[in-house]
């Protein structure tokens, strides 16, 4: 396992807190790649640096401290960042942090950006011929214009035979030429997949679509296994699935086809969504959307404007019949306010109770607190499906409607 240092920035528009939030995903993003962190720098500016993302002199304490944990068990392996960076940035921030006074004492420090790490993961978890295309497809994209500083061993050759290249030029260029090729023949064998996925669509006829969506590690493959009892994989981890599982299931009588999404997270790199297209196409063309929240999460809230914004941009603002489902009550806690304290409530001080009677009162029927991990109110979200595709599927085929009523009289 390597070991690695986290790098995040206070600015004004993210404050000491969220940094820290955000800090702690990198380090769940971390373990989930089999990389160990071990220490962490945040720096309070005003904007990242368009040179090395922090300053000069937190570089400098960055590399004080490697050089420190030398011939440790905590030696550094890698720097990660916590933004994507540019190539500018990585190719520096490499520089400054191998840089030593004496060439025997180099010990190479590998950087990686939140994206590049991202993308790692997807890369170690694809399983179907369909991800890995995808995830390929994404990796390469994003290491293509960063390419430069994969061939620094090329500054040791030189031209021969009365040449004029420079420096590793050619080498460059044509590994350039061949990840656009493989990128081209990536998008080709992208594009023939799209095609069959949506003839698959097509071919399941006019069920409803019922699309379980959320933030990653929320529990959406145990909710998914819970209602359809089947064996979608489901661990402690983010991005434990990425490829789109389809079910089909009967509420009472109605049948439908539920499907479990990949998860979204803050600042999901942009490759990554163009091509996850066609998987995130069983969103666009759900008819029910089950937007499942991990209540227990210490700002969860976040985590439920960030998959609303990305819906809706995929959407492209229509909205979509929705679901809220508040998973793993059973892992919720709270620290009740002392009486003495006048102050506002904040989600740390709020009880399950309060909570439930907030969103409630904001969403009305469309929301309900469960666990899937204990089975806790699933038959209540049952119940609760059953009328909202029921609404669907008689505005789809209005002439069934006097089904329903003969099966529930």
């Amino acid at each position: 396992m390597e070991n690695a240092i986290l790098v995040g920035l206070i600015t004004p528009q993210q404050p000491e807190e969220r940094t820290k939030e955000y800090l702690d995903e990198l380090a769940f993003l971390a373990d989930t790649r089999d990389i160990r962190p071990v220490k962490r720098f945040v720096q309070r500016v005003a904007c990242p640096d368009t040179n090395t993302y922090v300053g000069s002199g937190k570089i400098v304490e960055i590399r004080d401290y490697i050089i420190s944990k030398q011939d440790t068990e905590d030696a550094i392996d890698l720097v990660i960042f916590d933004d994507e960076l540019s190539p500018r940035q990585i190719r520096n921030i490499e520089r400054d942090l191998n840089w030593r006074d004496n060439p025997k004492d180099r010990h190479e420090i590998r950087v990686m950006d939140r994206t590049i790490l991202i993308l790692e993961i997807f890369l170690q978890r694809a399983q179907t011929s369909y991800a890995k295309t995808q995830v390929e497809l994404a990796h390469l994209q994003y290491m293509l214009p960063r390419l430069t500083r994969m061939w620094s061993h090329l500054d040791r050759q030189r031209g021969g035979g009365g040449t004029n290249r420079g420096t590793g030029e050619t080498q460059i260029e044509a590994d350039r030429r061949i990840i656009g090729q493989r990128i081209a023949l990536l998008k080709d064998d992208l594009q023939k997949i799209d095609r069959q996925m949506a003839t698959q669509r097509q071919n399941r006829g006019k069920m409803v679509r019922v699309a379980l969506i959320g933030y990653t590690n929320v529990g959406k493959s145990t909710l998914m296994n819970v209602l359809s009892k089947s064996e979608v994989f489901a661990e402690n981890k983010l991005f434990a699935t990425l490829d789109t599982t389809v079910r089909k299931m009967t509420i009472e009588n109605l049948p439908f086809l539920l499907c479990d999404t990949v998860g979204f997270i803050r600042k999901l790199p942009h490759h990554l969504v163009e091509s996850f297209k066609s998987t995130l196409d069983e969103v666009r063309e759900a008819d029910l959307l089950v937007h499942v929240v991990d209540i227990s999460h210490p700002n969860f809230e976040e985590q439920y404007e960030v998959v609303n914004k990305t819906i809706s941009e995929l959407l492209k603002g229509n909205d979509l019949p929705s679901i809220v489902v508040f998973n793993k009550i059973d892992a919720f806690t709270y620290t009740p306010k002392d009486e003495d304290d006048l102050t506002p409530a904040t989600r740390a001080n709020k009880s399950l109770e309060e909570l439930e009677q907030d969103w409630q009162t904001r969403l009305g029927e469309d929301c309900l607190f469960i666990s899937a991990k204990n089975k806790d109110n699933i038959d209540t979200l049952k119940s609760l499906m059953y009328e909202r595709i029921k609404a669907i599927h008689i505005q789809r085929y209005p002439y069934n409607d006097f089904l329903f009523e003969k099966f529930e009289n």
